[in-house]
């Protein structure tokens, strides 16, 4: 007898399901990340952001949510609380008053500089024996992924 109430799955197991690797490397880079993170004082949110302010210079909070794939809420708060401590600066932007810019403080690029030796440990920890070429081959194809699901 056929069960019609079962769901029909895209692949016989979740080790099939590209996603299911996806998140679960996402996941474990994150934990990863925010333990050694932690001992300095940041976490992941945090590292996006000043990451993203290293290799932008100044941006607005919408450029940050977008680049950090956050929500602009989300984005504000995580803002908010690194002015309070000291790891950027805020102004309204001189060419719209409704746009708040964030650069970062002397305090910032130390706290991101050490944050991305942390980052790069972790990087060559889990890439060491990936070539150049399955790396750039691996992130061609996260990117089309990424781009699909817009």
């Amino acid at each position: 007898m056929e069960n019609s109430d079962k769901p029909t799955l895209p692949f016989q197991s979740k080790a099939e399901w590209p996603f299911y690797w996806i998140t679960r490397v996402s996941a474990r880079y994150t934990f990863e990340m925010d333990r050694l993170l932690k001992q300095q004082g940041l976490d992941v949110s945090r590292w996006r952001v000043l990451s993203s302010l290293r290799e932008h210079g100044n941006l607005s909070v919408s450029e940050i949510a977008e680049f950090c794939i956050l929500k602009l809420n989300t984005t504000t708060k995580i803002v908010q609380r690194m002015a309070a401590e000291g790891l950027v600066k805020t102004r309204v932007s001189p060419s719209d008053a409704r746009v708040t810019e964030v650069s970062l403080t002397e305090a910032g690029a130390e706290a991101g500089l050490k944050a991305a030796k942390t980052a790069s440990r972790v990087f060559e920890r889990t890439f060491t024996d990936i070539s150049e070429d399955d790396l750039r081959r691996v992130n061609q194809v996260l990117e089309e992924i990424f781009e699909r699901l817009a």
